[in-house]
């Protein structure tokens, strides 16, 4: 079985001028590197380019390619993001009671779905524990509560520098958390809200859907931000409900979405595939 090459992805955005494709792509021609994936974006109303490449450098040439197309990059003036296709980011898992998203993470992480490696679980309640052993995984129990709220996110950030951890993912961990958290934990986290933001945002946002009755809901993926439910966008989907479906029905369509999205959000980021810029994402699927 043959190995595939070791790649570089570059995520790359700054003002939109002639020639940018072209002086990228020949860069990696002349150095020679093999395009893997390449695809861009033009945002019209800001004049911001927007691109994702991918290549296979000539052998032995990967570190010094990645240190030379940063400059590049930034005699071309933009912002670069460089990622190898080698490198397996460490995730933790932050949960609560609701088992179905971390069931199906956890199940597409040992199939080999995901560029990374789930770290360890850390939970405001035991109920997931025996799960988390089951799978062979670190599991920390953090009581979060109104009186100690600061002093549990000082162990979470503890237990995520002592796991090494690269992505924080919040499958339906039902606590907020804080600005002082997302500042100091040091890495993104990326959230699923039972709810096709902006709508129904806040608490029991199926109930919400039900009592204005809706046609649709929907779910969504986000990266966490200070400002509740309003960080960038990642993936949302959404199904066909009608008059005969209660709020338990809401919610198991609800959950199916939940996975699905959650997991698609989770491999994006660990691919390399989403820019960030001005509250928005740009994703090269």
């Amino acid at each position: 079985m043959n190995t595939p090459p070791e790649t570089i992805a570059a995520l790359l955005f700054g003002p939109d001028r002639r020639g940018l494709v072209a002086q990228v792509a020949g860069w990696i021609h002349e150095g020679g590197g093999n395009i893997i994936h390449a695809d861009q974006h033009r945002d019209g109303e800001e004049g911001i380019f927007f691109q994702r490449v991918e290549w296979a450098p000539a052998k032995g040439k990967l570190e010094s390619q990645m240190a030379s197309f940063e400059t590049l990059a930034s005699e071309l003036g933009m912002n670069v993001r460089l990622a190898r296709s080698s490198d397996r980011p460490k995730m933790a898992l932050f949960v609560s009671r609701a088992a179905h998203c971390f069931h199906d993470l956890v199940l597409r992480w040992k199939a080999g779905e995901f560029r990374g490696e789930v770290a360890c679980v850390i939970s405001n309640h035991e109920s997931l524990r025996e799960a988390s052993a089951g799978y062979g995984l670190p599991f920390y129990h953090v009581p979060v509560n109104p009186g100690n709220k600061a002093q549990a996110e000082e162990k979470q950030r503890e237990i995520l520098k002592g796991n090494g951890v690269d992505l924080v993912i919040l499958a339906r961990y039902m606590q907020i958390l804080s600005e002082e958290m997302l500042d100091k934990m040091g890495c993104p986290s990326i959230n699923i809200h039972h709810s096709f933001l902006p709508a129904f945002a806040g608490a029991r946002p199926y109930h919400q859907a039900f009592r204005h009755g809706v046609k649709i809901i929907g779910v969504t993926a986000h990266y966490v931000s200070a400002e509740l439910d309003a960080g960038p966008i990642i993936q949302q989907e959404v199904t066909q409900v009608n008059h005969r479906h209660g709020v338990s029905d809401l919610m198991r369509k609800g959950r199916d979405l939940e996975k699905a999205v959650l997991a698609q959000a989770v491999r994006w980021h660990l691919e390399n595939r989403i820019l960030v810029y001005n509250n928005k994402t740009v994703v090269f699927d």
